[in-house]
C-alpha cells in the first residue's frame, strides 16, 4: 500500500493579488513567461491539485510546484526571474549619457572629430564599451556625409513643376531628362591591370595616363527609361542645338517634348532659345539650382559612371566612345525605368526640416 505524499499548503490570493495576476494574463505585452506564471497562481488557487494544473495548462509538475512555491513565499515579486548571476554592471547609465553627450556635443583638442581611442581616452573608458555605445545609438563619427541646400527664389514652384511632371505627365506628350555629362576622360593605366583571383580583388595602378575627354549629351525618357544620347567633343550651344535637333529627329512628330534640365548657361543662349522658338512643341523645364538630384538622367549617369567608365581603361577618346554607344545601344534594348515616388509636399517638408536643423545648429 502506497504512502501518501507531503501535504501541499493550500494557496490562496487576495482580490488586489488576483487583478494584477488576471491584468499579466490579459495583457497582449505580457511577456508570455510571466503569463504561464499568473496561470498557475491563478488555476492553484481554485483548488486545483499540482496534477490537475499540469494537465490544464500542458507543462511538468515541477514548473507547477516551483512558482507556487515562489508566490507563497514572496508574493507577486516572485514571479519576476531572479537577478541572473555574473559580474554586475560597470557601466552606469550616467557613464552611458557621458559617452553620448561627448560625442554629439564637443569635439577633441587635436582633431576634427571622435574615435574609438581618443574617446576611450576622455572617459577613462576602454575602447570596446566606446564602440558597444555607439552602435547602440547608431553613432558613427568618423562618417560624413554632404549637402547643399538650394537658395533659387523660385525653389518650390520649380520643385511643384518637375515633380508633377513626374508623377502626372501630361497626355500626347514625352517627358525628357536632359543634361550633359562633360570631361569624360579617356583613362589608361600607367601598368597593366591585374585580375581578381579567388581571395585577392582586381588590382590597379593608382596613377593613370590622360588620353582626352568626351561629352555625352542624353535626353532619359521617364516614362520607358529609354536614352536618346550622343557625344561631342566640346561642350558648347553649339553641341547642344545639334542634340535637340537630334531629340526632335526621334520623337514623335505628333508628341509635344517636355524637357528637364538644369540652369546650365549652354541651355539659354540666344543661339538655342531662337531654335526654341521655331519648335513650339518643345517645352522647357528648369529645375533649381544646386539640386541636380532633381533630375533623374543624373541617376542614369550613376549607372553608366559605376558600371562602365569608373573601371574602364581607354588608350584614346575614340576607344572611350565606342564603349559608350555600346553601353547605351546595350541599355536602350532592355531600358528601366526609374520611378518617382515622392510627392511635392514631402520633398518641401523634408527640406524645411533641414533648414530647422541648420538655423538650431549654432554655426
Amino acid at each position: 500500500m502506497s504512502r501518501p505524499g507531503p501535504k501541499i499548503p493550500p494557496l490562496s490570493v487576495t482580490d488586489a493579488q488576483r487583478a494584477v495576476l488576471e491584468g499579466w494574463v490579459r495583457r497582449r505585452s505580457t511577456a508570455q513567461a510571466l503569463a504561464l506564471r499568473s496561470r498557475i497562481v491563478l488555476e492553484s488557487a481554485e483548488g486545483h491539485s499540482i496534477a490537475e494544473v499540469s494537465r490544464r495548462l500542458g507543462i511538468a509538475s515541477e514548473t507547477v510546484r516551483t512558482w507556487r512555491r515562489r508566490f507563497l513565499d514572496r508574493g507577486l515579486e516572485g514571479m519576476h526571474d531572479e537577478p541572473r548571476p555574473g559580474v554586475p554592471r560597470k557601466i552606469t547609465d550616467a557613464d552611458v549619457e557621458r559617452v553620448i553627450v561627448k560625442t554629439l556635443e564637443e569635439t577633441p583638442k587635436n582633431a576634427t572629430h571622435w574615435s574609438t581611442r581618443s574617446m576611450a581616452a576622455a572617459t577613462g573608458m576602454s575602447q570596446s564599451a566606446i564602440s558597444r555605445i555607439w552602435r547602440a545609438f547608431a553613432l558613427a563619427p568618423h562618417r560624413s556625409q554632404t549637402f547643399k541646400l538650394s537658395t533659387d527664389p523660385l525653389f518650390i514652384d520649380k520643385v511643384r513643376d518637375v515633380v508633377g511632371l513626374y508623377l502626372d505627365p501630361p497626355e500626347k506628350a514625352l517627358v525628357l531628362c536632359v543634361d550633359e555629362k562633360s570631361q569624360i576622360q579617356a583613362l589608361d593605366r600607367s601598368q597593366p591591370v591585374l585580375p581578381m583571383m579567388p581571395g585577392v580583388p582586381e588590382r590597379r595602378s593608382h596613377d593613370y595616363v590622360r588620353a582626352g575627354t568626351t561629352t555625352l549629351f542624353a535626353a532619359f525618357e521617364v516614362a520607358t527609361g529609354k536614352v536618346i544620347g550622343s557625344l561631342h567633343r566640346r561642350h558648347r550651344a553649339a553641341e547642344f542645338k545639334k542634340f535637340l535637333a537630334k531629340v526632335d529627329k526621334e520623337v514623335p512628330a505628333d508628341l509635344h517634348v517636355h524637357l528637364i534640365l538644369d540652369n546650365y548657361a549652354t541651355h539659354k543662349t540666344p543661339v538655342v532659345k531662337k531654335w526654341l522658338l521655331a519648335h513650339p512643341r518643345f517645352h522647357l523645364h528648369f529645375t533649381p539650382t544646386s539640386s541636380s538630384w532633381l533630375n533623374l538622367v543624373e541617376r542614369w549617369f550613376a549607372e553608366l559612371t559605376q558600371k562602365k567608365l569608373k573601371r574602364g581603361v581607354h588608350r584614346s577618346v575614340q576607344a572611350l566612345e565606342r564603349d559608350i554607344r555600346a553601353w547605351l545601344a546595350d541599355w536602350n534594348e532592355h531600358p528601366r525605368p526609374f520611378v518617382w515616388t515622392k510627392t511635392a509636399d514631402e520633398i518641401l517638408d523634408r527640406v524645411a526640416a533641414y533648414c530647422h536643423r541648420i538655423s538650431d545648429s549654432g554655426h
